[in-house]
């Protein structure tokens, strides 16, 4: 599939990894329309690109319903062209100090990463079911964003872990029921990027992140992960399965 003048919908596009894929995505030819729960900083990157931005909290079903029909009024048609970055990322053990249950932090995690992820690819999906296939053959891709920190999360994380291990799993059980369809479903699981969520730690603290990094040793650029979902775009046997995009790095236990 062609990246150029295609729909694209790029969600938690006002900041880190959806920022940087709507600015990737617009600067090859692509249409682009922003979703995120904080509009202002949707704006700014909207209006940087020549995009149009939209608000929705992702884990509220009726608010991406009309996030997506908003979205394909801007762009003349349904996104062809999803890419789901979305996300939150607390941490906490499962039982804390002084015997600390965690189930909030679980839940709201889940329902934001999971379940907002299912809530925009379904609505993506019910909408390009509409659309004429390509020449290929195509009507649209699904990129969801997973971690890996669904195969070796560390000790705090396991809300975060079972969240993008959800988004990992159902890839391929996605892909297969689309298929007859011509819409394809990858995931990317990204290693320790420059979000603004790392470059808020302190130094010696990302140092240590970093050191644990075989090659690049350092962190990945948030560039590095675009390119790689524009890959997955014009690459139309790329389907189904979850993509680490980490440097190796296998992350230690704490």
């Amino acid at each position: 599939m062609k990246l150029a003048q295609s729909r694209v919908l790029v969600t938690g596009a006002g900041s880190g990894l959806g920022a940087q894929t709507a600015r990737h995505f617009a600067g090859q030819g692509a249409k682009v329309v922003l979703l995120d729960h904080d509009i202002d900083k949707a704006r700014q990157v909207a209006d940087e690109i020549g995009g149009q931005a939209v608000q929705a909290n992702v884990s509220d079903e009726a608010a991406v319903g009309r996030a997506l029909d908003e979205a394909s009024a801007h762009l003349g048609g349904a996104p062809r062209v999803i890419v789901n970055c979305a996300g939150v990322g607390f941490a906490a053990r499962i039982v804390g100090r002084e015997g600390k249950l965690s189930f909030d932090t679980f839940e709201k995690t889940l329902k934001v990463n999971l379940f907002g992820t299912f809530n925009v690819m379904s609505h993506a999906a019910r909408r390009l079911l509409d659309e004429d296939p390509t020449e290929t053959g195509e009507r649209g891709v699904i990129i969801n964003t997973a971690s890996v920190a669904f195969e070796d999360g560390q000790l705090g994380q396991a809300a975060y872990s079972a969240s993008k291990g959800g988004i990992a799993a159902m890839c391929l059980p996605a892909a297969r029921e689309f298929a007859q369809h011509g819409i394809r479903v990858m995931a990317i699981a990204p290693g320790l990027f420059r979000t603004p969520m790392m470059e808020g730690l302190p130094e010696e603290v990302s140092a240590k992140i970093t050191a644990n990094i075989p090659f690049p040793p350092r962190l990945g650029e948030p560039d590095e992960f675009a390119r790689l979902a524009e890959h997955i775009v014009s690459n139309p046997f790329l389907n189904g399965t979850t993509i680490r995009l980490d440097g190796a790095v296998r992350l230690p236990p704490r």
